[in-house]
């Protein structure tokens, strides 16, 4: 029997994700289906250890046929580490995880001030439905 994967947000689960590791490849292409993939813009639900849960806005290379959202580990540390200088300094550094998307229409109401009930914040929240990881094997002679 097939185990059940267990959801935080209440949004249906949406999107797959895969968050490139690698400060020399810039994905331009889809890794599942090698169609060009294009920038969009998406608020992202992060939990860090030690702060909890922060929604950042990020621009990610995204393919629309696969659903997928593809964003650049070191750009959206640099983003993480200059939104936790004003709020978190100490929890710079600290481990993250990327769980999903939050609606965008609360995350921009929250941008303007708008309140937000706390209790509330996982009915925007849709999962990924799927997190992928990407293996590059550099280009080169290999023997048999």
């Amino acid at each position: 029997m097939a185990k059940s994967k267990t959801y935080i947000g209440k949004l249906k689960p949406r999107y797959s994700f895969m968050l490139n590791p690698y400060s020399d490849i810039r994905l331009s292409k889809c890794p599942k289906c090698q169609k060009l993939t294009h920038l969009r813009k998406f608020a992202l639900f992060i939990l860090i250890e030690g702060v909890g849960q922060i929604v950042q806005g990020k621009t990610c290379r995204y393919c629309s046929k696969c659903e997928l959202i593809m964003a650049h580990q070191d750009e959206l540390e640099g983003e993480l580490m200059l939104g936790l200088q004003k709020i978190a300094p100490q929890a710079i550094g600290n481990e993250y995880s990327v769980i999903g998307t939050f609606d965008k229409k609360v995350w921009e109401g929250r941008l303007k001030n708008e309140e937000t009930d706390e209790k509330e914040i996982f009915n925007y929240l849709a999962d990924f439905k799927t997190m992928l990881d990407l293996k590059v094997e550099p280009g080169g002679w290999y023997r048999n």
